[in-house]
């Protein structure tokens, strides 16, 4: 065999090697019972069709690759962003140890998360049991400031009362009769991963909140940034413009720093994220602001029910998206936009001019959560592009209008279409039939850059094999410049793939551009 100890290959290079490929060769051919090529040839080239995409996008009983993960996953990534908070999930120990390889896997960084690990005997008599050891185990075993209860299927099929199995395993002296223990229900079979944010926020906001006197500070606001697998980068750059205008504010369910832990020889199970005093106090603030409104529908609607005003936006990303984050603080506040992040709009708006040749006209494809694809869409028409497909599988009725009206606000949205509901294989059918220069979401879309050859940029979550993006920021007029440079490099680089052959191609192997 090729490997040994003085010759230790990657995978990659190993699967290659002619004992691997006679060995796999012989397994398809004599196991997998496989088609003929060229029926599968044949098939192949069928669903590259108009005739395919329109029974395609039909499907309304199958969903095959969802741009989307379950509810669970963004309780958990919403508990992290909470002062010492563990994320105790309400199901089975696979299902848990999927939301946290997912985020530990974006990140590259330890999720911690615990379960009650409910096997078959619970799914027949509940899972009571499993929360009053589960609850005890962590409280005495990690310690945390707070433990945030989130469910998964078969609690939720089961139809287990978060409140009342709170209730009898602090009688049962599992945790101390006032420790904290927000809970949200967030059932993995319906909504998304955007949901389960929405769900565990209001949560924890309820916990504190409910029965609390309150009494309005004018100009306070809390901001909430929503589920953003950029947080770190996204979150430090919102929190500097900030600290230039001077203005009061709690940031709620801060995860940067959770999730980019210093190597100095001390393990942080727990970093940073917003104090539990701070969300007591937030009780008080005159306004919370939401970054993304798709990811806080609920978590709104209770803040107005406690009496405070509320405003939302759409991932503040580009020069419109910064634009409206800053105006609506300034509004919210009474504080002056300062000059110093005129000059960042500026600067920002100076390098989309200096590019302008290389980014007008060009047709994009694009696909995440619908802030995300919205944030996205606004900013490819401000430089010139054409956001041609949108895509949002947890995307809906309210979001599909919201896009037409953006593409109907600029001249480049004339021949935009919006897919709320669609997967990626929807995509898939779309990128063969109508074509465009670049494709922009999360990692799922290698697969896709592999079938179609439309080349991909990665710029939201998921982002499993590309390494440390989520240390730098998206958002705001310094994010709009990484964007940029991050689209435009993208381009050059296929410029310089179709001129890279000597004396073939590389005619116009342009040094300068």
């Amino acid at each position: 065999m090729p490997q040994s100890a003085e010759k230790v290959l990657d995978h990659a290079p190993l699967f290659r090697e002619p004992e691997y490929v006679e060995m796999l060769k012989n397994k398809k051919e004599n196991f997998e019972c496989p088609h003929p090529g060229e029926w599968v040839d044949d098939q192949r080239e069928l669903t590259k069709t108009w005739e395919y995409r329109e029974k395609n996008l039909a499907r309304e009983a199958l969903v095959v690759n969802p741009a989307k993960a379950c509810q669970p996953l963004g309780a958990v990534f919403a508990a992290a962003g909470f002062e010492k908070t563990m994320s105790f999930v309400h199901g089975s120990q696979g299902c848990v140890a999927y939301y946290r390889s997912h985020l530990s896997r974006h990140f590259k960084e330890p999720s911690s998360a615990v379960s009650s690990s409910m096997t078959e005997d619970a799914a027949v008599f509940g899972g009571l049991k499993n929360m009053i050891d589960g609850l005890a185990n962590t409280y005495t075993l990690y310690e945390p400031k707070m433990i945030a209860v989130s469910t998964t299927c078969m609690a939720e099929v089961i139809g287990d009362d978060l409140r009342s199995f709170i209730e009898n395993a602090k009688n049962e002296g599992s945790v101390p009769a006032d420790y904290d223990v927000p809970f949200a229900h967030t059932p993995a079979f319906v909504g998304s991963h955007v949901d389960g944010y929405d769900n565990m926020v209001r949560g924890v906001f309820e916990h504190f909140w409910k029965g609390q006197p309150r009494t309005e500070i004018k100009g306070r606001f809390n901001l909430i940034p929503g589920f953003d697998g950029f947080c770190v980068g996204n979150n430090r750059e919102i929190k500097r413009m900030l600290a230039m205008m001077g203005v009061d504010y709690t940031f709620i369910q801060d995860a940067s720093d959770q999730y980019d832990t210093p190597s100095d020889g001390e393990y942080r199970m727990y970093d940073g994220g917003t104090k539990i005093d701070d969300v007591k106090a937030a009780l008080n603030a005159e306004w919370t602001l939401s970054l993304q409104h798709y990811n806080t529908r609920k978590t709104e609607d209770y803040c107005k029910e406690v009496g405070q005003k509320v405003a939302s936006l759409h991932y503040p990303m580009g020069v419109r998206g910064t634009d409206d984050l800053l105006m609506k603080v300034s509004e919210m506040t009474g504080k002056e936009i300062p000059e110093e992040l005129r000059m960042e709009r500026g600067r920002l708006v100076d390098a989309m001019a200096d590019s302008q040749a290389y980014l007008h006209g060009k047709k994009y494809a694009i696909y995440g959560d619908p802030d995300f694809v919205y944030g996205m869409a606004r900013f490819i028409l401000e430089t010139g592009g054409e956001p041609t497909h949108c895509l949002a599988t947890n995307g809906s009725a309210a979001w599909e209008a919201e896009m037409k009206d953006l593409f109907a606000s600029s001249p480049f949205g004339k021949d935009c279409q919006v897919w709320p509901g669609k997967d990626l294989w929807a995509m898939r059918s779309l990128l063969f039939t109508e074509p465009v220069d670049l494709l922009i979401g999360s990692s799922y879309g290698k697969y896709l850059e592999r079938d179609t050859g439309t080349p991909l940029l990665r710029l939201t979550f998921p982002i499993f094999d590309r390494h440390h993006h989520h240390r730098f920021p998206v958002m705001g007029y310094q994010g709009g410049l990484r964007v940029l440079t991050t689209i435009l490099d993208k381009f050059f680089d296929v410029y310089d793939q179709q001129t890279i052959i000597p004396s073939k191609t590389d005619y116009s192997f342009d040094l300068t551009r």
